[in-house]
């Protein structure tokens, strides 16, 4: 009977750790199940095709077709490039992710395993604190960029613009985006269908973003958390009563979290890499806005200053996400490195060196999250990624002139 009742709290705990990043994705039609019957399949997989059609062609074609009668004012150009690009990148990375849905279920197995295997507390407790990490900026993240969304979406309602509204881009009744359709939007009750499809547009787009970048997070504390109850594991060998294997059993821990780093990698490389153009074209067209309104005086609304303001802030945190994630891991395995350099391994029998020093070999050097296989996403990457990003600021500040 106890152990029944221990299960269902470990249990819970798990369904604690991941319930925010289950539910967002639930709601997407991308997260990853075992054994889904067809008809659940079927399901996620039209709710997916129904969220792409609906984003693609009530939002971005028409803002990219606003974007080809305005591309020669620059200031237009931003207000519209604010909201196709971050549209654009929620349905790259909807997209990535439904494709990959598949590819990451078994690292949300060994998620599973990890809280349900017995464990001390030391280890548990190490476990909840990267989950609690990660469950915080889940929701932080989700609630802000929620916010912003529905900023957008329902103070036009109201006639408070968010744009830089010109008779070029808003010849009629106010909507959410800067858009240009093919018929009459200014007439009922077209317009009306047409505000509650950017509505809802801005809407998911803001829960893709948000949702696929906390699922990342989520999955890679709680490898961090594994790597930094595997370190101290290490540097406890002498304590454990059976040695062979407790060695044994850190030797497979250690090889089946670098697989779990690398299914990672392989799954969001191409999202990051995304992200990372996405985030220097962002970071140059805002510094050139804030540029030329203190320098140039150029007039701008209290509200559509706090929503350049907001989206500045919510794409360079979510960068900032990305690089930490990434250093932090990389800290993470060169614990586990400095933990076996630092053991007398050098005092073993020769079976038993054989098997440590394959967790030296691998550990040497640290896995990274790339940004398609082409850059680490460390902090060092962003600070190159800035300067490279406002050596742009100046050209746009040229072309202005």
């Amino acid at each position: 009977m106890f152990l029944i009742y221990k299960n269902i709290y470990i249990k819970a705990d798990y369904e604690w750790a991941i319930e925010f990043n289950r539910f967002n994705l639930t709601l997407l039609g991308i997260w990853p199940e075992n054994n889904e019957d067809k008809q659940k399949k079927l399901k996620s997989d039209i709710r997916v095709v129904l969220i792409l059609n609906i984003i693609m062609w009530t939002s971005i074609i028409p803002t990219l077709h606003s974007l080809l009668k305005i591309y020669d004012d620059i200031m237009l150009t931003i207000d519209n490039l604010q909201y196709t690009l971050s549209m654009l990148m929620a349905l790259i990375k909807l997209i990535i992710l439904w494709h990959k849905k598949y590819d990451i279920l078994p690292v949300l197995n060994m998620i599973k395993d990890d809280w349900l295997r017995p464990q001390t507390s030391k280890e548990k407790n190490i476990m909840i604190k990267q989950a609690r990490i990660a469950r915080t900026l889940t929701i932080f993240s989700f609630f802000v960029t929620l916010m912003s969304g529905i900023i957008v979406s329902f103070l036009p309602l109201f006639g408070i613009s968010l744009r830089y509204r010109t008779n070029r881009t808003d010849p009629g009744r106010l909507l959410p985006l800067q858009t240009y359709y093919l018929y009459n939007v200014s007439s009922s009750p077209l317009y009306e269908v047409t505000f509650l499809l950017q509505g809802f547009s801005v809407m998911a787009s803001a829960t893709i973003y948000s949702g696929t970048d906390t699922f990342m997070s989520m999955l890679v504390f709680h490898i961090c958390g594994q790597l930094e109850n595997l370190k101290t594991r290490i540097r406890n060998f002498d304590k454990f009563n059976n040695f062979a294997n407790t060695l044994a059993t850190s030797v497979k821990d250690h090889i089946r979290l670098n697989r779990a780093i690398i299914i990672i990698d392989d799954t969001f490389n191409l999202m990051l890499f995304g992200l990372l153009v996405y985030f220097g074209i962002l970071f140059a067209l805002f510094g050139f806005l804030f540029i030329s309104i203190i320098t140039q005086g150029r007039n701008l609304s209290i509200a559509r200053l706090f929503l350049t303001l907001i989206a500045f802030t919510n794409s360079f945190g979510h960068m900032c996400l990305y690089c930490a994630l990434g250093e932090y891991l990389v800290m993470r395995c060169d614990g586990i490195y400095d933990a076996v350099c630092q053991y007398e391994w050098y005092r073993l029998k020769p079976k038993q060196m054989k098997n440590f020093l394959n967790i030296m070999m691998q550990s040497r050097r640290p896995l990274h999250l790339t940004a398609g296989k082409l850059f680490p996403m460390t902090v060092a990457t962003l600070s190159n990624l800035l300067k490279t990003s406002g050596g742009y600021i100046s050209v746009l500040l040229a072309h202005r002139t």
